[in-house]
Protein backbone atom coordinates (compact mmCIF):
# COMPACT_ATOMS: atom_id res chain seq x y z
CA UNK A 1 0.00 0.00 0.00
CA UNK A 2 1.92 3.30 -1.18
CA UNK A 3 1.60 6.34 1.39
CA UNK A 4 -1.12 7.72 -0.85
CA UNK A 5 -3.36 4.98 -0.38
CA UNK A 6 -2.62 5.03 3.44
CA UNK A 7 -3.78 8.06 3.87
CA UNK A 8 -6.80 7.90 1.59
CA UNK A 9 -7.91 4.56 3.87
CA UNK A 10 -7.09 6.79 7.19
CA UNK A 11 -9.71 9.26 6.24
CA UNK A 12 -11.88 6.57 5.01
CA UNK A 13 -11.60 5.17 8.55
CA UNK A 14 -12.43 8.51 10.27
CA UNK A 15 -15.27 9.14 8.02
CA UNK A 16 -16.55 5.86 8.98
CA UNK A 17 -15.92 6.02 12.12
CA UNK A 18 -17.69 9.74 12.78
CA UNK A 19 -21.27 7.43 13.43
CA UNK A 20 -19.65 5.18 15.68
CA UNK A 21 -17.91 8.21 17.96
CA UNK A 22 -21.69 9.56 18.05
CA UNK A 23 -23.34 6.52 19.36
CA UNK A 24 -20.73 5.90 21.95
CA UNK A 25 -20.79 9.43 23.15
CA UNK A 26 -24.70 9.87 23.32
CA UNK A 27 -24.89 6.65 24.82
CA UNK A 28 -22.39 6.89 27.27
CA UNK A 29 -23.60 10.60 28.41
CA UNK A 30 -26.99 8.92 29.24
CA UNK A 31 -25.43 5.90 31.68
CA UNK A 32 -24.16 5.91 35.17
CA UNK A 33 -20.64 5.39 36.30
CA UNK A 34 -17.75 4.41 33.93
CA UNK A 35 -18.09 0.87 32.78
CA UNK A 36 -14.48 0.86 31.42
CA UNK A 37 -15.21 -3.01 30.11
CA UNK A 38 -18.73 -2.33 28.82
CA UNK A 39 -16.58 0.80 27.16
CA UNK A 40 -13.81 -1.44 25.93
CA UNK A 41 -16.66 -4.21 24.61
CA UNK A 42 -18.21 -1.67 22.92
CA UNK A 43 -15.85 -0.31 21.21
CA UNK A 44 -14.72 -4.32 20.14
CA UNK A 45 -18.03 -4.93 18.57
CA UNK A 46 -18.08 -1.32 16.84
CA UNK A 47 -14.19 -2.08 15.35
CA UNK A 48 -14.89 -5.20 14.60
CA UNK A 49 -18.04 -4.73 12.09
CA UNK A 50 -16.09 -1.79 10.58
CA UNK A 51 -13.78 -4.28 9.90
CA UNK A 52 -15.84 -6.87 8.98
CA UNK A 53 -17.83 -4.85 6.73
CA UNK A 54 -15.59 -4.10 3.98
CA UNK A 55 -14.25 -7.53 3.78
CA UNK A 56 -17.97 -8.43 3.30
CA UNK A 57 -18.39 -5.59 0.75
CA UNK A 58 -14.95 -6.86 -0.72
CA UNK A 59 -15.86 -10.51 -1.40
CA UNK A 60 -20.47 -9.87 -1.87
CA UNK A 61 -19.51 -8.44 -5.22
CA UNK A 62 -21.74 -5.67 -7.33
CA UNK A 63 -24.69 -7.71 -7.05
CA UNK A 64 -25.42 -8.48 -3.60
CA UNK A 65 -24.17 -4.68 -2.90
CA UNK A 66 -26.56 -3.73 -5.53
CA UNK A 67 -29.55 -5.53 -3.14
CA UNK A 68 -28.43 -3.58 -0.42
CA UNK A 69 -27.72 -0.46 -1.37
CA UNK A 70 -31.52 -0.33 -2.16
CA UNK A 71 -32.78 -0.41 1.70
CA UNK A 72 -29.48 0.06 3.54
CA UNK A 73 -30.28 3.65 4.52
CA UNK A 74 -33.60 2.99 6.05
CA UNK A 75 -31.96 -0.36 7.92
CA UNK A 76 -29.69 1.98 10.00
CA UNK A 77 -32.52 4.86 9.59
CA UNK A 78 -34.89 2.31 11.40
CA UNK A 79 -32.48 0.79 14.11
CA UNK A 80 -30.87 4.20 14.74
CA UNK A 81 -33.97 6.16 15.16
CA UNK A 82 -35.56 3.12 17.30
CA UNK A 83 -32.87 3.09 19.40
CA UNK A 84 -33.09 7.45 20.39
CA UNK A 85 -36.93 6.93 20.61
CA UNK A 86 -36.58 4.98 22.99
CA UNK A 87 -33.90 6.61 24.48
CA UNK A 88 -35.72 9.95 24.47
CA UNK A 89 -38.94 8.20 25.94
CA UNK A 90 -36.73 7.42 28.62
CA UNK A 91 -35.68 10.69 29.29
CA UNK A 92 -39.06 11.98 30.83
CA UNK A 93 -39.28 9.04 33.61
CA UNK A 94 -38.92 10.90 37.17
CA UNK A 95 -35.68 9.17 37.77
CA UNK A 96 -32.13 10.78 37.34
CA UNK A 97 -32.38 10.29 34.25
CA UNK A 98 -29.03 7.92 33.65
CA UNK A 99 -30.38 4.75 33.98
CA UNK A 100 -31.32 4.04 30.04
CA UNK A 101 -30.31 0.98 28.29
CA UNK A 102 -27.04 -0.27 28.07
CA UNK A 103 -25.63 0.10 24.34
CA UNK A 104 -22.55 -2.10 25.60
CA UNK A 105 -24.45 -4.96 25.08
CA UNK A 106 -26.31 -7.50 23.95
CA UNK A 107 -29.19 -7.23 20.96
CA UNK A 108 -28.49 -3.29 21.53
CA UNK A 109 -25.05 -3.47 20.44
CA UNK A 110 -25.14 -5.23 17.63
CA UNK A 111 -27.83 -3.08 16.20
CA UNK A 112 -25.64 -0.23 16.89
CA UNK A 113 -22.33 -1.92 15.98
CA UNK A 114 -24.42 -3.49 12.05
CA UNK A 115 -26.14 0.49 11.82
CA UNK A 116 -22.99 2.16 11.91
CA UNK A 117 -20.87 -0.35 9.50
CA UNK A 118 -23.69 -0.45 6.75
CA UNK A 119 -22.17 2.42 4.88
CA UNK A 120 -18.35 0.40 5.04
CA UNK A 121 -19.78 -2.49 2.94
CA UNK A 122 -20.22 -0.48 0.31
CA UNK A 123 -16.58 0.76 0.85
CA UNK A 124 -15.42 -2.56 0.59
CA UNK A 125 -17.04 -2.67 -2.75
CA UNK A 126 -14.98 -0.04 -4.03
CA UNK A 127 -11.92 -1.66 -2.49
CA UNK A 128 -12.43 -4.30 -5.02
CA UNK A 129 -12.69 -1.98 -7.84
CA UNK A 130 -9.44 -0.13 -6.89
CA UNK A 131 -7.42 -3.07 -5.81
CA UNK A 132 -7.23 -2.13 -2.53
CA UNK A 133 -5.36 -4.94 -0.26
CA UNK A 134 -8.30 -5.16 1.81
CA UNK A 135 -6.92 -7.21 4.85
CA UNK A 136 -5.04 -4.10 5.39
CA UNK A 137 -7.64 -1.48 4.99
CA UNK A 138 -10.00 -3.17 6.92
CA UNK A 139 -7.63 -3.63 10.17
CA UNK A 140 -6.80 0.11 9.79
CA UNK A 141 -10.31 1.12 9.47
CA UNK A 142 -10.94 -1.26 12.47
CA UNK A 143 -8.71 -0.24 14.49
CA UNK A 144 -9.39 3.45 13.72
CA UNK A 145 -13.73 2.40 14.78
CA UNK A 146 -11.62 1.10 17.95
CA UNK A 147 -9.99 4.30 18.82
CA UNK A 148 -12.59 6.67 18.16
CA UNK A 149 -15.81 4.73 20.28
CA UNK A 150 -13.10 5.04 22.89
CA UNK A 151 -12.71 8.49 22.45
CA UNK A 152 -16.54 9.01 21.90
CA UNK A 153 -17.42 6.79 25.41
CA UNK A 154 -15.09 9.02 27.47
CA UNK A 155 -16.39 12.67 26.23
CA UNK A 156 -19.46 11.14 26.66
CA UNK A 157 -18.72 10.77 30.12
CA UNK A 158 -18.16 13.59 30.88
CA UNK A 159 -20.88 15.42 29.00
CA UNK A 160 -22.90 13.12 31.29
CA UNK A 161 -21.88 14.76 34.12
CA UNK A 162 -22.47 17.95 32.84
CA UNK A 163 -26.04 17.16 31.21
CA UNK A 164 -27.45 15.40 34.41
CA UNK A 165 -31.52 14.42 34.14
CA UNK A 166 -31.19 15.33 30.31
CA UNK A 167 -28.65 13.20 29.18
CA UNK A 168 -30.79 10.62 27.73
CA UNK A 169 -33.25 13.20 25.48
CA UNK A 170 -29.55 14.53 24.20
CA UNK A 171 -28.55 10.88 23.76
CA UNK A 172 -31.57 10.21 21.98
CA UNK A 173 -31.91 13.14 19.58
CA UNK A 174 -28.12 12.37 18.61
CA UNK A 175 -29.15 9.29 17.66
CA UNK A 176 -32.03 9.92 15.42
CA UNK A 177 -29.78 12.92 13.87
CA UNK A 178 -27.37 10.52 12.64
CA UNK A 179 -30.59 8.39 11.18
CA UNK A 180 -31.71 11.11 9.26
CA UNK A 181 -28.35 11.81 8.00
CA UNK A 182 -28.09 8.46 6.86
CA UNK A 183 -31.19 8.09 5.14
CA UNK A 184 -31.07 11.80 3.90
CA UNK A 185 -27.81 11.65 2.44
CA UNK A 186 -28.93 8.16 0.54
CA UNK A 187 -31.83 9.74 -0.73
CA UNK A 188 -30.53 12.59 -2.23
CA UNK A 189 -27.46 10.74 -3.55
Amino acid sequence: MSLVELVEVLLIALSLSADCFAVAMSGSIARRGKPFLGNLRAAGAYGFAQFLMPVIGWFAGRTVVGFIEAYDHWLAFALLAGVGGHMLWESFDDDDGRAGADITRGWLLFALAVATSIDALAVGLSFAFLKINILMASVIIGVVAFSITVAGFAIGAKAGELLGKRARLVGGLVLIAIGIRILVSHLLG
